[in-house]
């Protein structure tokens, strides 16, 4: 199957295709929620983009924040690898970043300018992206699934380790416990090729979470 990229054309297909699936759950969201403005983030390189996704990993919104504009005042931006590698311990304290943090980044840094192929990631298969990335120390599968949603705009990513997809299902689908992964994915099966836009949905669904959603038409098998 053709990878789907998330132009707005892409998402206005995703939205019908999505409002009319079998699955009844997600199809209620869709409509209550309509358009999505779920856009792909291009500035800056492929290697600042990640660079920023570690950095924020486990730590506050206004932490990562913080940080991040303090390396910008430092480096200017995007960030490059050089400026990585060349920083040495007590700067990198100075700017907030633990020593784990740390070693992340120069990590990522020593990859990109070993060859890592940042700038042919676009044209990889989604699986083959997530090998090529997460051979770096810092980024899991979920950081890649999230670089496929939102830098390459892949229409059909379903991050089944992600807590907050895993708790909009839960609230969503009536279910005592938040759900498998397994559980997951055959839920999925209905969205597919849009499943990227039916975990927008989803996550949209949790900025609801003082109104009451709807009983749902069924519960999830």
């Amino acid at each position: 199957m053709a990878r789907v990229r998330l132009d707005s054309r892409a998402i206005e297909r995703a939205r019908r295709h999505l409002g009319g699936c079998s699955d009844s759950v997600i199809a209620r969201l869709s409509k209550e929620i309509g358009a999505v403005p779920m856009g792909v983030r291009r500035g800056g390189s492929a290697f600042a983009y990640l660079s920023r996704a570690i950095l924020a990993q486990q730590i506050s919104t206004a932490a990562a924040r913080s940080i991040g504009q303090r390396m910008t005042d430092r480096w200017g931006w995007p960030w490059r690898p050089e400026q990585v590698l060349a920083a040495s311990d007590d700067e990198m304290r100075a700017l907030g970043l633990s020593r784990q943090k740390a070693s992340y980044l120069r990590d990522l840094a020593a990859h990109t300018n070993n060859g890592l192929p940042l700038q042919r990631l676009s044209r990889m298969t989604d699986e083959r992206v997530i090998e090529t990335l997460t051979v770096v120390k810092g980024i899991g599968r979920w950081t890649a699934e999230m670089y496929l949603m939102f830098r390459l705009g892949r229409g059909d990513v379903l991050p089944v380790d992600d807590l907050g997809i895993r708790s909009a299902m839960r609230r969503a689908y009536g279910m005592r416990g938040l759900p498998r992964k397994e559980r997951m994915r055959r839920i999925a099966e209905a969205w597919r090729p849009y499943r990227s836009i039916a975990c927008f949905y989803l996550w949209t669904s949790l900025d609801a979470a003082k109104k009451p959603l709807p009983k749902p038409h069924r519960k999830a098998r």
